[in-house]
């Protein structure tokens, strides 16, 4: 019981953001310190694109000028980027980059067994309040990677500051696929993932979800049996 508390305090802390998170602190210093876990790293995969595609503004629905939208259940993908006491990160280049419905990425270069008329990469820079936003596909397994996820790298300048993998909350196949457990620490699991919830004023079956992302880990912090 006590675990599961730590599980849904932080996870329901990250997913607030920084408003929430200032509140606790001028309540409790240190619940504000507990509350502020920092996000895991994880690896960045073999399907980065080695050549960055024409288009790579933050809708990955629509290619350019393009009037024919993705395959796939829209997903609005939002949050903040936050460093670890709380403050937000400006001028952050946030980069993400996924299989589309038919479990193909933009870097194995398939055409024809690809969906082009989406994007698999999009990139937004932050402001003021470290806020980001994509709107993209849900995301879908794969050969190989039973779990859904959506990769994220963020840079600020030269600085390569974390990569991640954000999956989907709950996922029954979650617990098949080897990046996803190779978390052995359940709290990291937690702070990967996010819950991905319909829009009930959507006519398309639209869905929703907010990652924020608390800095502060390096690849060297990771547990030795991660993968």
């Amino acid at each position: 019981m006590r675990e599961s508390g730590r599980l849904t305090s932080r996870r329901t802390a990250l997913r607030t953001g920084l408003a929430a998170a200032a509140a606790m602190a001028f309540l409790s210093p240190t619940a504000f310190a507990e509350q502020l876990a920092l996000t895991p790293p994880l690896e960045e995969g073999p399907f980065y694109p080695p050549k960055l595609p024409l288009d790579t503004d933050n809708d990955l629905i629509i290619v350019n000028n393009s009037i024919t939208p993705a395959i796939g259940q829209i997903a609005h993908l939002g949050g903040q980027i936050l460093d670890s006491s709380g403050s937000p990160i400006r001028n952050a280049v946030i980069e993400i980059w996924q299989c589309d419905a038919k479990g193909v990425y933009l870097a194995q270069g398939d055409e024809s067994g690809r969906d082009t008329h989406f994007q698999g990469y999009g990139r937004f820079l932050t402001g003021m309040k470290g806020e980001y936003y994509f709107r993209t596909i849900k995301p879908v397994p794969y050969s190989g990677r039973p779990a859904p996820h959506i990769h994220m790298k963020i840079r600020q300048g030269r600085t390569e500051l974390l990569t991640t993998q954000i999956f989907i909350a709950g996922y029954a196949n979650n617990t098949r696929d080897g990046v996803h457990m190779g978390m052995s620490d359940p709290v990291d699991r937690e702070l990967a993932s996010s819950d991905f919830i319909p829009m009930k004023e959507s006519k398309i079956n639209e869905c929703s979800a907010r990652f924020d992302v608390v800095l502060g880990r390096t690849p060297a912090d990771q547990d030795p049996h991660d993968h």
